[in-house]
């Protein structure tokens, strides 16, 4: 009978070829989350952990499949709409910059993306603003690229959220920002919207970021909770290099910055701002 550290040891050596056969690794995120979407590969292709080592020396689709799966998140238009609140207050710090630069790390398939493009645009910050979104999945950017979702599901959830956070009785302004076919069950972004952002591939892990600028606003929300604490703390470290002065990392509801970290950020509801006054060196 296998103990379980035999079991754990099975999903090491899975990321450990996978960072030898591929750009990808994942040893340093946390084993809870990887160990936990590794059995759900093998449950869903009735592979076993042999068999999937094998297909990643040999498979470069499958390494693909396999990053996919271990990196989907979920996210929705609109979602938290009480941060996006918060977020509109925020603004309001950084709304008078001739420029503004926000980097969308970990974007998924975009709908955080055009969701803040949205915001923007009703507070009239949209032309001024330079959008960037990255994520590791090769499949998601392609979906975000397109900014194409499924009309019926969540539909009716995405509408409330944006209700919640403009509750206007005026011309209903959220229908402005799509065009909807329902016979086809598509929700499309203007096509103005999706053109307008930089859409790349980027390993927060260990890729280089191809950008020469600081931004303004930096948003990685539901990403660190996959990491391990070591790796979170280069991650914010690079954000916070990364981060124009009075800069906003924003990040997810159950990720919270804690000991050193907190004293490079100031902390306004899940809303992170750069501590100036604070110089941090390896």
């Amino acid at each position: 009978m296998e103990t379980d550290l035999d079991d754990n040891q099975k999903y090491i050596d899975v990321l450990q070829v996978l960072k030898e056969s591929s750009p990808y690794d994942f040893t340093e995120y946390s084993s809870r989350s990887i160990n936990r979407r590794i059995d759900k590969i093998i449950e869903d292709n009735e592979l076993s952990i042999e068999q999937i080592i094998y297909r990643l020396k040999t498979n470069k689709e499958f390494v693909e499949y396999l990053v996919d799966a271990i990196t989907v998140n979920t996210t929705e238009l609109f979602r938290d709409p009480e941060m996006w609140k918060n977020y509109i207050k925020e603004l309001d710090a950084i709304k008078f910059k001739p420029e503004i630069n926000i980097w969308h790390a970990g974007c998924s398939t975009g709908q955080e993306v055009y969701s803040n493009m949205i915001v923007l645009a009703e507070l009239g910050l949209l032309k001024k603003t330079n959008i960037y979104a990255s994520d590791i999945s090769k499949t998601a950017i392609s979906i975000a690229k397109k900014g194409e979702y499924t009309y019926n599901f969540n539909f009716e959830k995405y509408y409330n959220n944006f209700k919640n956070i403009f509750p206007t009785e005026e011309e209903d302004i959220f229908y402005n920002y799509f065009s909807i076919d329902k016979k086809s069950d598509i929700l499309k972004v203007d096509k103005k919207f999706v053109d307008k952002v930089n859409f790349f591939n980027h390993d927060l892990v260990k890729g280089k970021l191809p950008i020469d600028k600081k931004f303004d606003i930096i948003f990685c929300r539901n990403v660190l909770i996959y990491f391990n604490n070591e790796l979170q703390d280069n991650i914010v470290n690079r954000f916070y290099k990364r981060l124009n002065a009075n800069g906003r990392l924003i990040l997810g509801a159950h990720e919270l910055l804690s000991g050193f970290f907190k004293t490079k950020f100031i902390e306004k509801r899940l809303i992170y701002e750069k501590n100036n006054a604070f110089h941090f060196r390896y």
